[in-house]
C-alpha cells in the first residue's frame, strides 16, 4: 500500500529500501522491559553492524542506516513514550522517502504469542498494543509490516500494566535477552531478503 502524500515536495530525504522501526519506552526505568524489546532488537541490529543510532533534527526517532545488497535499510527507534510512537512516523517516512508502507516494518512485544515466538506478518489487528494503535491512527491504516515478538500473558489481565512495564531481573532477565537476540536475527534476515523469503524463514524457524 503507498501512502499518499499532498505534495511531491514532502519527499526530503535519500530513499530507503526498508525502514525497520523497533518500539520502546524511552528513559532508564523502562529498560529490560518486555515492552522495550522492540527497540531493544533494533539497537542490536544496530550494534552488530557498526551503525550508531543518532538524532537529528525535527526527527522524534534516533536513527541509523546501513547498507545490505537489496539497497540502503533504515533502523529507527521513537524517542516517544510508546502511546506516542505515530509522531515519529512523518519526519520518518519524509527522511528515507518511503511510500509503499508494506516495507515499514514495526518490531513490539505481542501478549498474544508464546514467550520467544516471532512472527513476521503484514497487516492485521492491533491486539490494544498503543504503539500500534498510534502508528496506525497516523498513517490512517493497518497495512503495514510487523515483526511480532511473543512475551506471553501475564497471570491475569489486571497484572498487564506491571507485566509489560517492570524491568525483568534473574532468569527473566536472561531469558529476555534470548528473545531480543532471536529478533535482532530475523531483522537481519529482512535485510538480506526478501519480505516473502524472510518470512518463511523467521515463521518457520520453530515449527
Amino acid at each position: 500500500m503507498a501512502l499518499r502524500r499532498s505534495r511531491e515536495t514532502d519527499r526530503s530525504g535519500s530513499a530507503s529500501v526498508l525502514v525497520v522501526v523497533g518500539l520502546a519506552n524511552p528513559g532508564p526505568e523502562y529498560e529490560g522491559s518486555r515492552h522495550n524489546v522492540g527497540g531493544d532488537a533494533v539497537r542490536l541490529v544496530c550494534e552488530r553492524r557498526g551503525a550508531r543510532l543518532t538524532l537529528e533534527r525535527r526527527q522524534r526517532a534516533l536513527t541509523a542506516t546501513v547498507p545490505t545488497e537489496r539497497g540502503p535499510v533504515t533502523l529507527a527507534v521513537p524517542i516517544t513514550f510508546m502511546n506516542e510512537s505515530g509522531a515519529a512516523m512523518p519526519a520518518l517516512l519524509r527522511r528515507t522517502s518511503l511510500t509503499d508502507l508494506t516495507h515499514l516494518v514495526i518490531v513490539h512485544d505481542e501478549l498474544d504469542l508464546e514467550p520467544g515466538r516471532l512472527q513476521l506478518k503484514l497487516g492485521g489487528g492491533l491486539a490494544g498494543h498503543n504503539g500500534l494503535r498510534s502508528i496506525a491512527q497516523t498513517l490512517s491504516t493497518q497495512e503495514f509490516s510487523r515483526l511480532r515478538i511473543g512475551i506471553g500473558k501475564p497471570p491475569t489481565k489486571e497484572q498487564g500494566a506491571d507485566y509489560v512495564l517492570q524491568r525483568a531481573t534473574g532468569a527473566r532477565k536472561v531469558a529476555l535477552a534470548g528473545f531480543v537476540a532471536d529478533a535482532a536475527d530475523a531483522i537481519e534476515v529482512l535485510l538480506d531478503y526478501d519480505f516473502e523469503q524472510a518470512q518463511r524463514r523467521v515463521n518457520g524457524a520453530r515449527d
